[in-house]
C-alpha cells in the first residue's frame, strides 16, 4: 500500500497530497470490487504525475484488500490500461 495515498472513508475517497494540494479519486466498495468514480487533480497538479502517483496507491490498496477495480472514470480506466502490471485488478 502507497504511504502517501491515503482513505478517507468518511468522503469515500482516496486522496494524495502534495504541496498542500489535493489529488483524489472517488470510490464506492461493492463487494470484492472498489468501483473508481471519478478522478480528479487541483490544478496545481496537473501535469505532474500526481494522479498517476494516486491510481498507483489506489491500485496497491485494492491488491493488498483482495479486490479488483472498476473504474468508471476514463482516466482510470486509461491508467490501468497502461500499466500492465495492475491488468488483474480490472473487474
Amino acid at each position: 500500500m502507497s504511504s502517501m495515498v491515503r482513505d478517507n472513508a468518511e468522503r469515500q475517497r482516496f486522496e494524495l497530497e502534495r504541496d498542500g494540494y489535493i489529488a483524489f479519486a472517488d470510490y464506492d466498495r461493492r463487494g470484492s470490487e472498489l468501483v473508481i468514480r471519478h478522478v480528479e487533480a487541483a490544478i496545481p497538479l496537473r501535469g505532474t504525475g500526481a494522479a498517476g502517483e494516486l491510481m498507483r496507491g489506489v491500485a496497491e490498496i485494492a491488491r493488498s484488500e483482495g479486490r479488483t477495480i472498476t473504474p468508471l472514470c476514463g482516466y482510470a480506466r486509461a491508467w490501468i490500461r497502461r500499466h500492465k502490471e495492475y491488468g488483474d485488478l480490472l473487474a
